[in-house]
């Protein structure tokens, strides 16, 4: 990708993904427009580019940072963090740039990543959040290791007693004791994710702890629903984990599209690593969603 002209409609883009979220990686520098709530609805509608998140990539807004990285979900929605999409948009550069390292910037702070000689990125998710009004909640909970909130009839609940975190987005994440697929989450996803309790809405993950170092997620992504992947909720649940003491502090994260290493370091800050892959590249109309694809092979 290169800088475009501001005066051109068209942008190109990089349609990628993060174990198989689906990613779109739009390159917005040299614009002062958006890519819009409507153009978003109307790339989300064509199969060929259905898509869980749009990477915006603008020109840095902060001394020293090397982008301003803007995040759409596929309903129109702004997000606050995408740690699959932050892997792609590194990706991505490091194609066009040859660096190794980069500073960006995002609604939920200052992220820095790094692609590894391996082709493994790892990006710096910030410190997690605990507190009710951070996450936000609508209501006062001095302790989010577990709230109540449940599922299903009181005395059987089928989900009950998530741990709450913001990962710069806000996350509920219900613990079972058996095989995370054999919950309709596609069924409860969207009423938690609407909950009252959340003002913001949420993202919702069920989880199952494998192993003292290991553990498996299903998603329900606010604003795109079930995602093969979700970064943000990966270093949620390992960082809950490692809160409720379930597991360690250093996690490897199963989601449906492949593994995730999620680390909470002793800076207090989380740092995930795992793969992305490019699938094919195009333009669009950031007003519209009007997109063509390039047919000329991978960059």
């Amino acid at each position: 990708m290169r800088p475009r002209d501001g005066m051109e409609k068209r942008v190109e883009f990089a349609r990628m993904n993060g174990l198989g979220n689906e990613i779109i990686v739009a390159d917005m520098r040299g614009r002062a427009d958006r890519i819009t709530p409507a153009a978003a609805i109307a790339l989300n509608a064509d199969p060929a580019m259905k898509f869980d998140q749009i990477m915006a990539l603008h020109d840095p807004r902060t001394a020293e940072t090397d982008n301003y990285v803007s995040i759409v979900n596929s309903d129109g929605s702004p997000a606050q963090a995408c740690g699959n999409g932050m892997r792609c948009v590194v990706q991505a550069l490091a194609a066009e740039t040859g660096r190794k390292d980069f500073l960006f910037e995002t609604v939920a702070g200052i992220l820095d990543a790094h692609e590894h000689p391996d082709g493994l990125i790892s990006v710096d998710m910030g410190k997690p959040r605990f507190g009710w009004q951070e996450i936000p909640l609508a209501e006062e909970f001095r302790d989010t290791r577990m709230i109540e909130l449940q599922v299903g009839p009181i005395d059987a609940p089928v989900l009950h007693s998530p741990s709450l975190v913001s990962m710069g987005n806000p996350h509920a994440i219900f613990w079972v004791e058996d095989d995370v697929w054999s919950y309709a989450l596609d069924r409860f996803g969207p009423l938690l994710e609407n909950h009252p309790i959340f003002p913001e809405r949420a993202n919702i993950s069920i989880a199952q702890v494998t192993a003292p170092d290991a553990m498996t997620i299903r998603t329900w992504e606010r604003g795109a629903g079930l995602t093969r992947a979700c970064g943000s909720a990966a270093c949620a649940a390992a960082v809950s984990g490692a809160r409720t003491r379930r597991t360690g502090r250093t996690v490897t994260v199963t989601v449906p599209g492949g593994p995730l290493l999620i680390e909470w370091r002793d800076n207090d800050h989380v740092v995930m690593t795992g793969p992305a892959e490019w699938e094919f590249s195009g333009t669009l109309d950031p007003s519209t969603g009007q997109w063509v694809r390039d047919e000329r092979g991978a960059a």
